[in-house]
């Protein structure tokens, strides 16, 4: 009964980020164009409520490209393994009950967090396109390199709280203290977060002007709407971690899901105000910049509860 129970709540956590992933794709609609000062969907439903949905349907039917030359089975799972990977990592979700407990959720999510390049490569790989191969080249260059600080920065967390379990990293006394302590990390991780979600600035997997549309250029349909869902899904992922890290709050309210999606806007935000950064400088900033500044922040974390330990002794 109690592995029922655990699996139902995962089904509908499941559900529910798909139709989150659904009104997020709307909410960007409605912010760039407010942005762009034009008008953005407002036909199909009131306030174009229902468009998300009007633009599944139709994706899903309709009819997929037929190519010549190119790997049919890995071709047609690769979208589909990417949107279950992106969806596993939701499985750390800190139930308070009802789910599963994850006492090693971080290694969890560093060791399946890494796999997210394996379907991108497959995807370029398989559709025998060279637009496609340049952009999964492209982004798996560019999510391994910023995946070293976000990794980094997962480690100095783990320092301070000596734990490897989401709900011990997000618990704190005062809840301003884990972004007061964490400040340049917390900056550090959300420019990885849209470097790692292939976002704007960073979206060189997808530069239309360059490659077309990067490792998607020959889906269509249904296997287009997986890598989509996918990508929004990570988006979400990458703010709730954001949220649950750097706010430190000690269960799970609707605050949390408040301030997961007004991170997430900031996404949305980005793509509307920044230009695409040139490639070279994409690689100078995670090798350059984020990883010693994410090391000598881990190794100065390392330090202080060196010095708090031996105080204590002292005393």
């Amino acid at each position: 009964m109690e592995y029922l129970i655990i699996s139902i709540n995962y089904l509908i956590m499941f559900i529910l980020i798909l139709v989150s992933v659904a009104f997020m794709t709307l909410l960007e609609q409605k912010a760039v164009a407010s942005m762009q000062i034009r008008v953005g969907p407002n036909k199909t439903g009131v306030w174009g409520m229902l468009q998300p949905f009007a633009d599944a349907v139709k994706l899903f039917f309709k009819e997929n490209m037929n190519l010549h030359t190119f790997n049919m089975t890995i071709y047609y799972v690769a979208p589909s393994v990417s949107l279950m990977f992106s969806l596993a990592l939701w499985s750390i979700y800190p139930f308070m009950e009802g789910g599963v407990d994850f006492f090693l959720g971080v290694l969890f999510f560093m060791c399946f967090s890494s796999l997210g390049v394996y379907p991108i490569m497959l995807m370029g790989w398989s559709s025998n396109c060279k637009y496609s191969m340049m952009g999964s080249i492209r982004a798996m260059a560019q999510m391994i390199s910023y995946e070293v600080s976000l990794m980094m920065i997962i480690l100095s967390l783990i320092v301070i709280k000596s734990s490897f379990n989401f709900k011990e990293l997000m618990n704190w006394s005062f809840i301003p203290l884990a972004l007061l302590i964490y400040f340049p990390l917390s900056l550090i991780w959300l420019a990885s977060s849209l470097a790692e979600t292939n976002r704007t600035p960073y979206d060189f997997s997808e530069s239309g002007s360059e490659l077309v549309s990067g490792f998607n250029t020959e889906y269509s349909g249904g296997g287009f709407t997986l890598i989509f869902l996918a990508e929004y899904s990570s988006i979400l992922l990458m703010s709730f971690m954001y949220c649950i890290l750097f706010f430190g709050f000690k269960d799970m309210n609707m605050l949390v899901l408040i301030i997961t999606m007004m991170i997430a806007f900031i996404f949305i935000w980005v793509r509307s105000t920044m230009p695409r950064f040139r490639y070279d400088k994409l690689m100078n900033l995670a090798w350059k910049v984020f990883l010693p500044v994410s090391l000598l922040m881990f190794l100065y974390y390392l330090s202080l509860i060196n010095i708090m330990s031996l105080v204590v002794k002292a005393l």
